[in-house]
């Protein structure tokens, strides 16, 4: 079943963070959200995670609403957030035995993702270290194999491949390709364009709390590349006349 989103409004005080939100999203669609800080990406994650309410709309995930059942919602979903949360006086081990309990994930099964997981993003010489003595890429890794571990039907990163080394986002953008093919539902967000147009076969533009664009990846980006049309539909400014004001300005000998 698809996710399916109406109408969907949220305000924080006096600021309206998503206006009048609509989305259909299908099973096996890797689906970017992009849009300029404070556009309202990771709000509009949270509540598709089951993790934030919102003020009215609609919000369905795989036949489950978002709004009256979060609960169940979560039982589903795996989540990245752009900045770990983690147990860190816990090793990876340890945080994967714990999100293992939490899930009702079987031993077995859970052994042999956490192993398979640890190996592929190289992650061994890790697994017993506190997490809080290790990098933040490598916090990173430990959130998305959480994430992961409970075979999710909608995996939602929110800026997922930040601090991530070359190989092991290689590795993650391959293995969403192929999640993606057994139906699994990715959403994320990202700021490196690059990697939307590579991954994503569908993408949504935000801005200010809308949705300014949506469609087939291919189709928006036919005539030029995505960071000229992020740009033309996000940007207040011209570019050019920044740069040009700013390569002035530190060429200016009088400083």
């Amino acid at each position: 079943m698809p996710i399916i989103i109406k109408t969907l409004n949220k305000t924080y005080g006096n600021k309206q963070v998503l206006n009048d939100i609509n989305l259909e999203i299908n099973d096996g669609d890797i689906f970017g959200i992009l849009g300029p800080n404070g556009s309202g990406k990771s709000t509009l994650l949270r509540i598709l995670a089951g993790i934030s309410q919102y003020d009215y709309g609609y919000v369905n995930v795989e036949g489950i609403d978002a709004k009256s059942n979060p609960i169940e919602l979560r039982k589903i979903v795996g989540y990245v957030p752009e900045t770990p949360y983690l147990y860190e006086s816990l090793t990876p081990l340890e945080y994967f035995e714990f999100i293992g309990s939490i899930r009702g994930i079987k031993e077995d099964v859970l052994n042999r993702r956490s192993r398979d997981l640890i190996k592929a993003f190289g992650m061994e010489e890790y697994s017993d270290q506190f997490i809080g003595s290790l990098s933040f890429g490598t916090k990173q890794k430990v959130s998305i194999i959480a994430a992961l571990l409970h075979s999710p039907k909608v995996l939602i990163l929110d800026e997922s491949m930040n601090g991530l080394d070359p190989q092991s986002a290689k590795i993650f953008r391959d293995l969403l390709k192929e999640l993606s093919k057994d139906g699994t539902i990715v959403i994320f967000s990202t700021h490196i364009l690059e990697i939307a147009s590579n991954v994503c076969e569908k993408i949504a533009i935000m801005k200010e709390g809308k949705i300014i664009a949506e469609g087939v990846t291919s189709s928006l980006i036919s005539e030029k590349n995505l960071e000229d049309l992020f740009i033309q539909l996000t940007s207040t400014e011209d570019i050019q006349a920044v740069v040009n004001a700013l390569r002035g300005s530190l060429k200016d000998s009088t400083v």
